[in-house]
């Protein structure tokens, strides 16, 4: 696929995934992401050429202009899209498959000073929610969904729903039916028994709170004028 092709495919992926996309037109000159994956795209074939600064230089003016920071070190695949975009960052050596969307404050982190393989690697179609943070050379597989807000610092199957801190499949999808099979959510399940608790506590304290008033009530009926 040649690189105009590619840019076509992305814009084509911003107007499918984004319903206030409303042309062509439209991403070009206001999708940050869009403008962070042109720099990138530059940046990371000069980078791979071994030019020093200018690939860095390259994107560290791109995420003045989009909020975005991704080094020229990172792969990338086909139809990548970041939704809104603003705080994004992907480190070195993270890569990602086709058909991926990602959305604003998500982070792609490494947890390693050493220039080893430390990033994430996602699979093609997977999605991460705004503010999820995915630490570490973990492999996200395909059609995995992460929740917003997640922090994700192990591996995760295909076709998972995660969510939480730190990051748990609740569910796992079926995209050939569109079939969802949730999981117990330990957290969940505490949190409810917590309530159920709280509850009757109170309902405890409401009983005890009636028999003292009846026995007050009974007191002052014994007592003479």
């Amino acid at each position: 696929m040649s690189v105009l092709s590619e840019i076509h495919a992305d814009i084509r992926a911003t107007l499918e995934r984004d319903p206030a996309a409303r042309s062509a037109v439209e991403v070009v000159l206001f999708y940050p992401g869009f403008h962070a994956r042109l720099a990138h795209r530059v940046a990371s074939a000069l980078h791979r050429r071994g030019v020093p600064l200018l690939p860095r230089g390259i994107m560290h003016a791109a995420r003045f202009l989009t909020g975005i920071e991704i080094h020229p070190g990172a792969t990338i695949g086909p139809r990548f899209f970041i939704d809104h975009g603003m705080g994004v960052v992907i480190g070195e050596t993270a890569e990602i498959g086709a058909d991926v969307t990602i959305y604003q404050g998500v982070t792609l982190g490494g947890t390693s000073t050493r220039r080893i393989k430390r990033h994430p690697t996602l699979r093609d179609r997977v999605i991460v929610g705004a503010g999820a943070k995915v630490i570490g050379a973990v492999e996200i597989g395909e059609n995995t969904r992460i929740g917003a807000g997640s922090v994700v610092v192990t591996n995760v199957p295909a076709n998972a729903t995660v969510v939480g801190v730190p990051g748990h499949i609740v569910a796992f999808h079926d995209d050939s039916n569109g079939a969802l099979q949730r999981l117990p959510d330990p957290e969940w399940e505490r949190l409810n028994e917590l309530d159920r608790k709280v509850q009757e506590l109170h309902e405890l304290v409401e009983h005890v709170e009636e028999h003292l008033g009846n026995l007050h009530a009974g007191h002052h009926a014994e007592v003479p004028d």
